[in-house]
């Protein structure tokens, strides 16, 4: 299996499937019990029941403009097959959720090409807390299973625990780490991991950077160094730009995104511990404003609980009976 080939999968395996429908539990569950109650005693799909089912979605944390964007969808639907009953209702918005996600670009990630880039460069950012440290070396465990070679930085020099948080995951998972003394200069670390990769020959590097949401004219011009100095090593790097967002914290996710978008061209999101909460609904706001599609998601505390994004396989597992 060569660099990137597990993005060639079409669809989620059974065993994927298992842990996904597991992680989505509490929102599923929360989704539906606020859509049971709109239908209940309802036949047709009328205002009252759009009214209610834009509330449902707002409170799901699927966001404002989103949301009336669904309802809007939904209505020229109803207008145009004139008689909608309310046990239609699931399979509407399953559609429409799955084809916005579509034109997001959230789209399975099987057309993505790789192979012209070695090392291929993936600079993250997010703030503390969100599970970036854990994101990242589960994605090294996710390259690494899939026969790349992988190398990580540990660039977010300025909280002692994070160095030794990647050094640990480096251990866990059998990558090399490239450290440097805390308070070292993140650029520093960030071109020492290139120039190691680019000698050793590795597949990916992904670099860790500082998880501060300090004013955004001081994250873009540190965030900027980084790219400059890695950019003297590799070329065009980084190829990708990974921000990890913690799904549980809802709309506060949807604003972290706004300040890092603004800073730097964020190319890829992850949202993290999905398995915890019941605001799934934010990875559909969150693709939608934004315009970046969401790579990958967790479920999960294991090593192998972070998963490519798949827009049929998830709305698949919010709808399931």
């Amino acid at each position: 299996m060569g660099l990137f080939d597990f993005f060639k999968k079409k669809e989620s395996t059974p065993q994927e499937q298992e842990v996904l429908d597991a992680g989505l539990e509490k929102t599923k569950d929360n989704f539906f019990s606020k859509i049971t109650k709109v239908i209940a005693g309802k036949s047709t799909v009328d205002d009252d029941v759009l009214d209610e089912l834009e509330e449902v979605l707002v409170t799901s944390d699927v966001g404002v403009k989103t949301t009336l964007k669904i309802i809007d969808r939904i209505q020229a639907r109803v207008a145009r097959d004139k008689y909608v009953s309310t046990a239609d209702l699931h399979g509407l918005l399953r559609d429409e959720i799955q084809q916005l996600l579509a034109e997001n670009n959230s789209n399975d990630f099987s057309n993505f090409e790789y192979g012209s880039h070695k090392p291929y460069v993936i600079m993250v950012v997010g703030v503390n807390g969100v599970g970036k440290t854990t994101t990242i070396g589960k994605l090294a465990h996710k390259l690494k299973q899939a026969g790349n070679q992988v190398v990580i930085g540990a660039a977010d020099t300025f909280r002692a625990a994070a160095v030794d948080q990647i050094k640990l995951w480096g251990e866990r998972v059998g990558v090399k780490v490239v450290a440097q003394a805390m308070g070292s200069d993140p650029a520093s670390v960030a071109f020492d991991t290139l120039k190691s990769a680019v000698a050793a020959g590795d597949d990916v590097a992904i670099i860790d950077t500082a998880g501060r949401l300090h004013n955004k004219v001081g994250l873009m011009n540190e965030l900027t160094k980084i790219k400059n100095v890695m950019q003297k090593v590799v070329p065009g790097a980084p190829h990708e730009i990974l921000l990890v967002l913690d799904a549980s914290t809802g709309q506060n996710a949807i604003e972290q995104c706004k300040q890092f978008t603004e800073a730097t061209a964020v190319n890829a999101l992850a949202l993290t511990k999905l398995d915890g909460t019941a605001k799934g609904g934010v990875v559909i706001g969150i693709s939608d404003q934004f315009k970046i599609p969401v790579k990958y998601i967790g479920v999960g505390e294991g090593v192998d609980h972070l998963q490519l994004f798949d827009r049929r396989a998830f709305v698949d597992s919010l709808f399931k009976d």
